[in-house]
């Protein structure tokens, strides 16, 4: 009540104040505006006073985009002072109120250098000791998100890029509006993104290298809005490299938003975005003619995918008091794909129906306790619902890295999720010491139906058989012996079609190298639920010793159940030293910090399903039976091989050890540049293996039964060198462009929990290049202003080629799993070798041959050139911004038509996704998607049906 009670004190008195007021003076304005901080980051919960001549105060708290809102500044001369924690101005803003809406921004600096520094503009390029102002930091808001997708998986694949290749093997790292959690955020709600910015930041679980930062717009003081349409078509775009014909593709994303004031203490944001797409599925494998059982290869099918997607978004921004703001955010998606899952091998009869909503709840209460503490509390309460039903509900059939046709494998499926996230984050300055500390408690609560693998899954690997004769007839060598012949999996396929059409039994068919590989049937009951909490502390303790000296000191407690984890204790340390400590023109920045994984709860809900009481998946090495799909009880009464998951009882959650070690240097022209050198020691890292193979192919299994065992173990190891060279430059104020360079070296032997060494019972050939080992991968982007209000936002991105494994495609170790790498021929005569360009490689090798090293191969690499040209009409009456006391202004018009154009690959350049490595395919060495066109499949929205897209955008702003 009592800050209530102070608000209608304050009323009164500023009443009265007005009323003394002379006639001419009586008349009031609007002030608004941004504050900042040199590296151009937004400042939330700064107060703003601003003092009349008599002494009269009124004061506001900028909100979570940095805004600030005065509803009324009477005619009059003020003293404007903006003060956060840690921060201060140089000096205090003199402003002359005339009765017209005026706009002020600040820029503010670490208070304890503000006698040292002169202020920059938030355009300036410059380097500085703060331990966020690293230079290898990327801070795009305003026009600089132009470069950006409009499609929110677009542009989170653009952001990755612009993180660079991730130091680490687990990928870059997203935080929305300081979430975990969360979906990605339409661009139109989008306020700033902050990459890369202060690596050893205690606050953070994952690495700072390849983190991006995310802040939502908030509401504003003043009405305004927008509204969109974004077409794009076929007809404009270029064939898919990958398809015979173009694919059809039609684009309509349509939305608008609105942000204005409630009252003077409380503003609203809402954002509405619609999107309906027809995207034609790229397949590309190889089958078999219906009627000749002719091996049609390659093979290309576009069928239409409909896709239907609405997004909103609304904020609630309130300023309880004079130092207490408080926002309240809701978010909704729901996403429907009638016809999911198709491309790459995944033929048109195995599609699904996919639909899913997600809910995010968002509360976040800033308070400033005094002139030196803040502190903020943050809650959230993210849902996702999902449900796949199968069109098909027959059995599945994968003839591996040819086709997948038959019914989905993944079943009915359902899934409910529910992630809560609470945050209390303090930060108190004292003198050159500002220290930062708090912590973070997740839960999350999973409920799971899944019948995948219900409906039968019979697999075609390829294997070596006995060569025929146009009878079916078994051909001999002059000796006598069959002629072996190494069959692909889709000649593996026709064989056994052939002879099944020929009348031929299942035993004949198997005796002559027909039949499926393997027959996999899960049963039992398909829910299963779980849930997963960890805690983190942290303390982080930033100390200016001198104006040209920063010492960054942190630490951070982590702990999770599901495991057996007592705690991880996690330092951080950081420093930023200049020669100069007038002019910090050259810094010198190192860091070195831990950083844990946590593990997953999916893992925790994939060991409890597989359990062997949950649910029992059999698996049934060269069947008998196919096409016929057995039941549960014949497999359990035959003793099938069953699979059990499990999570080994000392495992511990993997951590990396990173040292990074950067100069930066300010240049003419407000240029700075970067050079930057990045270790990453990886222990601990996840991996798996089966834990009861045969000692040796066909021998005895340790626990005495066939069933394989499969234990997620924490054995593996990950080693990364990088060295990263950054620029940025804002020669003037229509050019601000940026670039990086980075060339960087990864090493493990594994590629997370889902990888199992070639050999069970040996990790030889395991250790070679990460499946994240680019080693060259370069950036440009950026911004470029021209005549008659035309902005051109180009995005540049090459990169070397990624490693690939090269598997036999076979069951080789009797693990049921088809990971088994191929041997190095010794023996250029040896019956059954399959020639590449890697060499005769033998899909079945023998103990004097060499295993092929994991992640031998190597894919081509890509260029990704997307551009965006926008030209801006203003109309209507004209509104001043700008610093009215130094006598600048800007003149805007109330209000504007974008018309843009969008175009992503202009360059027209062919970017293959993962290549095919198992020998057995008939693609092998190939690629058949396009890259971002393999995870075709749930509830992702793609636009990739051809390979140069374009757009056309239609945009109204008033």
């Amino acid at each position: 009540m009592y800050w209530s009670k102070s608000i209608w004190s304050s009323s009164f008195l500023f009443a009265i104040y007005l009323v003394s007021l002379p006639p001419c003076m009586a008349q009031s304005a609007r002030l608004r505006g941004q504050i900042k901080d040199q590296t151009g980051a937004v400042i939330q919960g700064a107060t703003v006073t601003a003092t009349s001549e008599s002494g009269k105060a009124l004061s506001t708290i900028s909100a979570a985009d940095g805004s600030y809102y005065f509803e009324h500044i009477p005619n009059g001369n003020y003293r404007i002072e903006v003060s956060f924690i840690g921060f201060a101005m140089k000096a205090p803003i003199y402003f002359v109120e005339r009765g017209q809406d005026s706009s002020l921004n600040f820029v503010l600096v670490v208070s304890s250098i503000v006698q040292n520094v002169t202020v920059q503009s938030a355009d300036s390029a410059t380097v500085s000791v703060d331990p966020a102002s690293n230079t290898n930091a990327l801070v795009l808001s305003g026009s600089n998100l132009d470069s950006l997708a409009d499609n929110p998986n677009d542009m989170a694949e653009d952001l990755q890029a612009l993180a660079g290749p991730s130091a680490g093997p687990s990928g870059g790292s997203i935080y929305i509006d300081g979430f975990s959690t969360g979906e990605m955020p339409p661009k139109e709600s989008v306020q700033e993104i902050r990459i890369n910015q202060n690596p050893f930041s205690p606050e953070f679980e994952k690495l700072g290298l390849g983190r991006i930062e995310i802040v939502t717009k908030a509401g504003s003081g003043n009405l305004h809005g927008n509204a969109f349409f974004n077409l794009g078509s076929a007809v404009w775009n270029s064939r898919n490299p990958y398809a015979a014909v173009k694919a059809p593709f039609l684009l309509r994303e349509f939305g608008g938003s609105l942000t204005g004031p409630v009252n003077h203490r409380t503003s609203y944001s809402i954002n509405v975005r619609g999107e309906d797409t027809d995207n034609g599925a790229i397949i590309n494998g190889a089958v078999l003619d219906p009627t000749s059982l002719a091996i049609v290869s390659p093979f290309t099918s576009t069928p239409d995918v409909d896709q239907h997607q609405l997004i909103l978004t609304s904020n609630l921004d309130f300023q309880l008091n004079q130092n207490n703001t408080a926002s309240i955010r809701y978010r909704a998606t729901d996403a429907d794909i009638p016809n999911s899952g198709l491309g790459g091998f995944n033929l048109a009869e195995s599609a699904y129906h996919a639909h899913s909503l997600a809910q995010t709840t968002q509360f976040v209460e800033t308070a400033v306790l005094n002139d030196h503490a803040v502190n903020e509390t943050r809650f959230q309460f993210f849902n996702v619902s999902s449900s796949d039903i199968p069109l098909n509900s027959g059995p599945s059939i994968q003839v591996l890295n040819a086709f997948t046709g038959g019914g989905s494998s993944g079943g009915n499926f359902s899934d409910i999720q529910r992630n809560l996230e609470l945050q209390n984050v303090s930060t108190i300055t004292h003198g050159p010491i500002v220290l930062h500390f708090g912590t973070r408690l997740r839960a999350t609560l999973e409920r799971n139906f899944s019948q995948q693998d219900f409906n039968g899954v019979f697999t075609f690997g390829g294997e070596t058989a006995p060569e025929l004769d146009a009878n079916n007839q078994i051909m001999l060598d002059a000796n006598g012996s069959p002629i072996l012949i190494s069959l692909s999996s889709i000649e593996q396929y026709k064989r056994t079609a052939e002879l099944q059409k020929a009348g031929l039994t299942t035993a004949q068919i198997g005796m002559l190298g027909g039949g499926a590989s393997q027959f996999t049937l899960s049963a039992g009951d398909p829910l299963v639920s779980a849930s997963q909490f960890d805690l983190a502390l942290f303390f982080g303790n930033t100390w200016k010793v001198k104006s040209n000296l920063t010492i960054d000191l942190g630490l951070r407690y982590e702990t999770q159940n599901n495991i057996r984890d007592p705690g991880d204790f996690a330092p951080r340390v950081g420093f930023a030293w200049s020669p100069n400590r007038t002019h910090n023109k050259l810094v010198l920045r190192g860091g070195f910090g831990l950083f844990y994984d946590r593990f997953a709860l999916i893992n925790t809900l994939t060991a409890l399903r597989y359990n062997g009481i949950a649910q029992q998946q059999y698996v049934v090495n060269n069947p008998n039976f196919y096409p016929t799909v057995p039941s549960e009880e014949s497999l359990a009464a035959a003793l099938s091989g069953q699979v059990i998951q499990q999570t080994a009882p000392n495992l511990r959650p993997p951590y990396l050890m990173q040292s990074v070690l950067s100069v930066e240097r300010q240049l003419p022209l407000h240029t700075v540049v970067a050079v930057s050198y990045s270790n990453s020691h990886g222990i601990h890292q996840l991996l798996s293996r089966d834990i009861n193979a045969p000692t040796s192919p066909g021998g005895p299994y340790p626990l005495g039964n066939s069933n394989p065992i499969f234990q997620a173990q924490s054995a593996g190891l990950f080693n990364q060198n990088q060295v990263i060279v950054d620029a940025k430059s804002s020669a003037s104020k229509n050019f601000s462009l940026f670039g990086s360079y980075t060339y960087s070296k990864a090493l493990s032997n594994t590629d997370g929990i889902t990888t199992f060494p070639a050999k069970p019972y040996s990790m030889a050939g395991e250790y070679g290049p990460a499946a994240t080992d680019v080693r060259d991968f370069e950036t440009f982007g950026g911004t470029i202003r021209s005549i008659w209000r035309t902005t051109f936002s180009p995005l540049l991105t090459v990169k070397s080629g990624p490693p690939f494994n090269i598997t036999a495609g076979r069951d080789i170790y009797g693990t049921t799993l088809f990971n088994g790498r191929p041997g190095i021929a010794t023996d250029p005569s040896q019956q059954g070798l399959i020639q590449t360009a890697y060499g005769l490689l033998d899909p079945s090798p023998t103990t004097d041959e060499i295993i092929l090293p994991r992640n031998f191969g190597r894919g081509p690499g890509s260029i990704q050139f997307n551009m965006r040209f926008t030209k801006t009409i203003g109309f209507g009456s004209l509104k001043v911004t700008g610093d009215l006391q130094q006598g600048k202004k800007n003149e805007k018009s109330r209000y504007s038509l974008d018309f843009a154009l969008q175009m992503r690959n202009l360059l027209n350049h062919n970017n293959p996704g993962p290549i095919i490595g198992n020998i057995a395919s008939p693609l092998f060495g190939r690629a058949n998607q396009t890259a971002g066109s393999s995870t075709q499949q749930g509830t992702s929205f793609l636009e990739s049906s051809t390979n140069r897209r374009i757009e056309l955008q239609l945009r109204f702003t008033f």
